[in-house]
């Protein structure tokens, strides 16, 4: 196990490639991105604090799904892939840990594609912002309108109407090349229920992968 800088556009694989390593985000997160042919992407999952990277993929034929892309400078753990799976041989304890991520993962991915079918652009918006905060720990979100509308899959221009729809309401403020959170008790208002559905399971599931603060037992919703 080493430790690893990442910086923000960095590509670790992309799709068909060989997965050789796991990378556990300490401060960062790490997108699995599919790309269409006309060069549009899709964020399919993401990947902070509470998971690891590739081990879904690594179970079967070892190659990326999609487009692994770091969204924020930021450090890692890195392991090889072929060293995890003897640790986990060996160690139960470990074992069990990922299939507890695996299912909650998996849930996590559920909830995600109800969510987009359902939920509107804004809602979403401030969920995938809350989420973010919670595994950089910190308010300032280093990601411009265009990688943001990328992410969420709508226009720019769309996009850029919600942020100044948040900012009027003093939810956010936007800065060049970024955004910083004024308000996280509006946003939790504001966001899905999906925001909170996933705090839920985690909990449940895989409590200590989530940094205190996630999951509000004395939430309230307008």
């Amino acid at each position: 196990m080493s430790i690893v800088e990442l910086h923000q556009g960095q590509v670790l694989y992309e799709a068909g490639e060989p997965l050789r390593y796991t990378y556990f985000p300490h401060d960062t997160i790490i997108a699995l991105c599919n790309i269409m042919q006309d060069g549009r992407s899709a964020e399919m999952v993401v990947y902070g604090r509470e998971g690891a990277t590739g081990l879904l993929n690594s179970l079967v034929n070892r190659q990326s799904f999609g487009r692994y892309i770091v969204q924020f400078d930021g450090t890692a753990s890195r392991i090889e892939i072929g060293k995890l799976e003897e640790i986990v041989i060996t160690r139960p304890a470990i074992h069990q840990i990922i299939q507890r991520y695996l299912e909650a993962l998996s849930l996590r991915t559920l909830q995600s594609v109800a969510c987009n079918a359902i939920h509107d652009v804004e809602a979403r918006t401030c969920r995938w912002i809350l989420s973010t905060c919670v595994r950089i720990d910190q308010e300032t979100i280093p990601l411009t309108h265009e990688r943001l509308a990328e992410v969420i899959g709508v226009q720019r221009s769309t996009m850029s109407a919600i942020l100044k729809k948040l900012q009027e309401r003093g939810l956010i403020r936007q800065i060049r090349g970024g955004i910083i959170v004024t308000d996280r008790a509006g946003l939790e208002r504001a966001t899905c229920e999906c925001y909170w559905r996933i705090g839920e399971m985690f909990k449940r599931i895989l409590p200590h992968a989530l940094k205190e603060g996630w999951y509000r037992e004395d939430r309230q919703t307008e």
